[in-house]
């Protein structure tokens, strides 16, 4: 048998030396979060978890495990039919559940037994929550930020998109959350990720950058729509070099109205994410706006949305929590369209840093 226990902090710092990581936790943990590239390999699925937990609970524990071991040998049985025949000896995985305990242990135990070298998560899932939490600071701070400023619409999200393809080393925040940052930021039938999952994609994202080159990122508020972006990055990003992007007003309507598309494609949608804005703005106002839509004034509105609600409260809560925002360079797409977003990505790139 080959089967090696590792700590969290080893398996993080190898995880691409693994030929797969195996999360033996039921499809729901998983889907909450897990270790990047991890594939769900539960020995308890959902309904079995809580069947097997019930019975530990209301008849005992000895039942309980036996119930048990017969559903994770069948599970792992399947497993290794569907997923291993075709694995060759020097298949290397790395095996966790939520604390390292029997669920993983039972799956890397017969891994092992077959002949393949498995290496386990020592504490699981559970030390590897804990570790994130404690390296995205270290990540966070041996790096150097240059920070896209700009009002709503300005085009930083296309230019984020557009350095990314020039080669920049880009972190989308908005991209991670599923999120476009605003009461109106939403993406219909896009759900957000957990909190936990957030964190450990912008954990990844942050240790795959080198040290020897600016990461782009938009400047962001603490929260992207209900998560919370780490705080040791924000303090980071907010100490950092900016570049003010600036857009006439026509082309950021222009850029909106393509971009939140579905928006001006329902208005029902629209008229309802509005209601948001009415603690801020005043029930005449928002109604105002909501009647404007359901008459098919879309830019209209979408220009007085930026004119009275965006506008206004950006240079003043932008020049604060970011300090270097008052001497940022400016810079200045041709218009908001994805080829010059290219061409102003490509000099970035060109430029000393």
């Amino acid at each position: 048998m080959s089967l090696h226990l590792i700590p969290a902090t080893e398996a993080m710092a190898n995880l691409n030396q693994f030929d797969a990581i195996l999360d033996a936790r039921s499809e729901g943990e998983h889907a909450e979060d897990h270790l990047p590239g991890a594939l769900s390999w539960p020995s308890l699925n959902n309904e079995e978890r809580i069947k097997v937990g019930t019975l530990y609970k209301q008849v005992n524990p000895f039942e309980a495990q036996k119930i048990g071991a017969a559903l994770v040998a069948r599970n792992i049985a399947h497993h290794i039919e569907t997923h291993v025949m075709d694995k060759p000896r020097n298949w290397q995985p790395l095996v966790y559940c939520w604390r390292g305990g029997k669920r993983s242990n039972s799956l890397a135990l017969i891994l092992g037994q077959i002949g393949f070298k498995v290496h386990l998560i020592e504490g699981g899932y559970k030390a590897f929550r804990k570790a994130v939490v404690e390296d995205t600071p270290r990540q966070a701070q041996r790096l150097h930020f240059q920070v896209l400023c700009g009002p709503t619409g300005s085009g930083k999200t296309r230019l984020l998109q557009a350095l990314a393809q020039a080669g920049a080393q880009v972190l989308d925040l908005e991209a991670i959350a599923c999120h476009r940052s605003s009461v109106l930021g939403l993406i219909p039938g896009t759900p957000q990720p957990t909190q936990k999952a957030f964190d450990t994609q912008v954990w990844d994202a942050l240790r795959a950058f080198s040290a020897d080159r600016p990461v782009f990122v938009e400047a962001e508020s603490k929260k992207v729509g209900n998560l919370t972006v780490p705080a040791d990055l924000m303090v980071a990003m907010r100490a950092s070099a900016c570049l003010r992007v600036d857009l006439s007003l026509e082309n950021r309507v222009n850029l909106l109205m393509e971009d939140y598309a579905f928006f001006t494609q329902d208005r029902a949608l629209f008229a309802d994410r509005l209601e948001r804005l009415t603690a801020l703005r005043g029930k005449v106002v928002v109604e105002g706006w909501q009647e404007r839509i359901e008459r098919g004034e879309m830019r209209e509105v979408v220009t007085e949305l930026l004119t009275v609600h965006y506008d206004p409260g950006y240079e003043n809560s932008t020049g604060n929590n970011f300090v270097n925002y008052a001497k940022a360079p400016l810079i200045t797409p041709a218009s908001h369209s994805m080829e010059h977003m290219l061409t102003l990505a490509q000099n970035l790139v060109q430029a000393p840093q």
